[in-house]
């Protein structure tokens, strides 16, 4: 698997249990099939910007002027979705920024409440899909 795709679902994992120490979070990681060390684990929180606070594991919040969106988190499912989460009630307006940039290796959004579906052809698109809506919303 690759390294994305072991940043993604570490993320994921922060943010949706309290982890307190990079041996758990090794061992959830080689519980959803990726082959990690504690070595990996601590350079990806590294890239990541992962801080600890409070004894557990958490994502930086980004400064206020970053999209006016705040926090806007990107995972991808396969190889032709890309979901983006944020704060309830911005799924909407996040979706027309990205629409507005018109990026031609996006088939299809849809936005919900706070949840965001970005589908594109293949994972190819989806690497530069992710990049380009980084630039945009930064």
């Amino acid at each position: 698997m690759q390294k994305r795709d072991r940043q993604n679902a570490l993320l994921s994992l922060i943010g949706s249990s309290k982890i307190g120490s990079q041996s758990e979070l090794v061992t959830q990681l080689k519980e959803q099939g990726y082959s990690v060390t504690q070595a990996s684990v601590s350079r990806d929180l590294d890239e990541l910007g992962i801080v600890k606070l409070n004894g557990c594991y958490s994502q930086p919040r980004k400064a206020e002027n970053d999209s006016g969106f705040g926090p806007v988190m990107f995972d991808t499912s396969g190889d032709n979705l890309i979901i983006g989460r944020c704060a309830s009630g911005l799924a909407s307006a996040v979706t027309v920024k990205i629409d507005a940039a018109k990026i031609h290796e996006i088939v299809g959004t849809v936005a919900g409440d706070d949840t965001i579906f970005i589908a594109v052809k293949n994972r190819d698109d989806q690497n530069n899909v992710l990049k380009i809506i980084a630039e945009i919303l930064s």
